[in-house]
């Protein structure tokens, strides 16, 4: 695709980084505590130099700390996966001076001739989205063979018809490897195959149907008894919509739980640093992630994802979009420390019909 930037990497050949030292190390001294004065990993390339060469830390994610393991190799490790003896990197500077480099600039953007002054450079409910749009639409044309496609959704995603339909086309025609969401996605939008609402709600009609503020627990309920969500949709023949798509087309699907949750379903993680290991195994080879309606998923899935991944060999970006109705999410997002996100302000059902049409279309 001729609008994935290409990577530059830094001049390692400058004297301040032929003149920089080796990175320090301290060992853990008790499990789970890094030791004082660690260095904190970001979402961009981060490199350090270690016997006198410069490595790029392959797999980041931002708030690890980067250990060297005994074949020289590098990670970024959670704090609670940090073991007794393990080489912590050390060291705040990040500009060589301590054997750390981080490479923000490493993606050219073309647009250092802009005017320094004009209207509308935000992203706001004015903003033209039209090109984000098309943009992600051949992102996604290009990721489903040379990438990794990620979703991370709210139930809104899936309470009508129209949406789920379209998260189905999305699933069933390879623009998707994997998706995040939590109990509600799972356990309404099985709601919808089988009882054909979504939280009570007639999917095609909206209208609440009769004692339908049981059908979620009902819902729950039978899936829990027959034992998992796909067991639960052979038994039941159930088909259409989000889960049964990607169970039919091998689409691994991640469901992280939270402390408002009903039943859970089956299948839904409750243990919050399993569900971490379980999205970081989709985020750390994401290429494309598409966040929609979800402030605590995205938010939770941007700080798991880095603004790159290694493929064959190659440094590329990694391509995040947030859509949400509401421009207090969005900004919120990038406040957490997701800096290299496109947002999109709109509401999900008219965002998942115009991206399918343009898909269908082939624009």
């Amino acid at each position: 695709m001729k609008n994935i930037p290409k990577y530059v990497a830094p001049d390692f050949t400058l004297a301040t980084f032929v003149n920089a030292p080796d990175v320090k190390t301290e060992k853990v001294t008790v499990k789970g505590v890094a030791p004082e004065s660690f260095h904190a990993t970001s979402m961009y390339p981060e490199y350090f130099k270690i016997g006198g060469q410069w490595k790029l830390l392959t797999q980041t994610r931002m708030d690890c700390v980067p250990v060297i393991r005994q074949d020289e190799s590098l990670e970024a490790a959670e704090f609670r996966k940090l073991n007794v003896g393990d080489d912590v990197i050390v060291g705040r500077s990040d500009d060589g001076t301590e054997g750390i480099y981080l490479h923000n600039h490493g993606f050219p953007t073309g647009q250092g001739g802009a005017d320094a002054f004009a209207f509308r450079g935000g992203r706001s409910r004015e903003t033209s989205f039209q090109r984000d749009y098309e943009n992600l639409a051949a992102l996604l044309r290009h990721d489903k063979e040379d990438g990794h496609i990620v979703w991370v959704l709210g139930p809104a995603a899936i309470f009508s018809k129209d949406c789920r339909d379209a998260m189905e086309y999305i699933v069933e025609n390879g623009y998707a490897h994997a998706v995040f969401g939590g109990n509600a996605v799972v356990t309404h939008d099985i709601e919808g195959a089988m009882l054909g609402t979504a939280l009570g709600q007639n999917i095609e009609t909206g209208e609440n149907v009769h004692n339908g503020h049981y059908n979620h627990l009902d819902a729950i309920n039978t899936v829990n008894k027959i034992g998992s969500v796909e067991k639960a949709i052979s038994e039941l023949g159930l088909s259409g919509g989000l889960i049964c798509s990607c169970v039919k087309n091998s689409v691994p699907f991640v469901m992280a739980g939270s402390l408002r949750d009903d039943g859970p379903m089956s299948g839904v993680i409750d243990d919050m640093s399993e569900a971490q290991d379980a999205m970081r195994a989709h985020t750390k080879k994401a290429t494309t992630v598409v966040c929609m309606a979800s402030q605590l998923h995205t938010i939770a899935t941007g700080n798991l994802t880095a603004s790159y991944v290694v493929r064959g060999g190659e440094i590329r970006p990694v391509f995040i979009y947030a859509i949400d109705v509401s421009e207090f999410v969005l900004n919120k997002l990038r406040d957490r420390g997701t800096l290299e996100v496109t947002t999109i302000v709109s509401n999900i059902q008219d965002f998942l019909f115009k991206l399918t049409n343009i898909l269908k279309q082939g624009k």
